[in-house]
């Protein structure tokens, strides 16, 4: 009887343990050292994980990386959807050693040892993990079916980052992140890291949004100053169920 209970228990706890990281971190110490040149940054929502990089000295973009994560008591595992230093482990199972004391996580296997620290897991309701599939051109809402390629935009802890990648060849297209707002109809973001162009580092951008029917309709300026309308829609609808 004991060997029936004890697996809905260690589910219930990686679920509770999915459901209690959620929001953002930040890398503090790896393998004893204080992290100091560089700022990296893990948003965890709905089931998912996106870390993105940067060098402290001119805000110079280091690295991405990101996909699926599962706790289960204390083994965290991964699959990687993609990894700009390592494009070679996308789509392998990872499992690290996993513990948590407060407000900190450590995850470590053979050679590496990384401890995260709490930003924030302040919610409101853009939070979520989310996948492009509208984009208005010339006037018409063209619609976009999800598949290989994705544009993913996580927000959790007052945290964003977009991730432009092909799930299938490993592509990475790029990337951005920062702070952002959501209240009362406006979404306001403040870049920190761009894969593409550095020089737009602290630039802030603002814009109406709107959930209609579970899908987040956004417009305003892109940060080249061309006017964006985009649809987003529920990303663990579009591909976690179908997995």
């Amino acid at each position: 009887m004991k060997k029936f209970l004890f697996l809905p228990v260690v589910l219930f706890c990686g679920i509770l343990y999915a459901q209690d990281l959620s929001g953002s971190w930040k890398l503090t110490e790896r393998n004893g050292t204080e992290v100091k040149d560089m700022e990296v940054v893990q948003i965890i929502q709905d089931g998912y994980f996106s870390i993105g990089a940067k060098l402290k000295e001119g805000n110079k973009f280091h690295s991405a990386k990101g996909g699926e994560f599962e706790v289960t008591g204390d083994k965290f595992k991964i699959v990687q959807d993609y990894n700009t230093e390592n494009p070679e482990l996308i789509g392998k199972e990872i499992n690290y050693t996993f513990s948590k004391e407060g407000d900190k996580f450590t995850l470590s296997d053979p050679i590496n040892n990384e401890v995260w620290q709490r930003i924030s897991n302040k919610e409101n309701d853009l939070t979520r993990n989310w996948v492009i599939t509208g984009r208005e051109r010339n006037g018409e809402m063209g619609t976009m079916t999800p598949g290989d390629r994705r544009t993913v935009k996580i927000l959790s802890g007052d945290r964003f980052q977009w991730i432009a990648f092909n799930s299938a060849t490993g592509e990475f297209s790029g990337t951005g992140g920062g702070t952002y707002t959501a209240k009362d109809g406006k979404y306001t973001e403040i870049i920190e890291f761009f894969s593409r162009d550095d020089s737009r580092v602290g630039a802030s951008l603002e814009f109406d949004y709107e959930v209609k029917d579970g899908k987040w309709h956004h417009n305003g300026k892109s940060s080249k100053g061309d006017p964006i309308y985009e649809i987003w829609s529920p990303y663990e609808e579009a591909y976690q169920k179908s997995n």
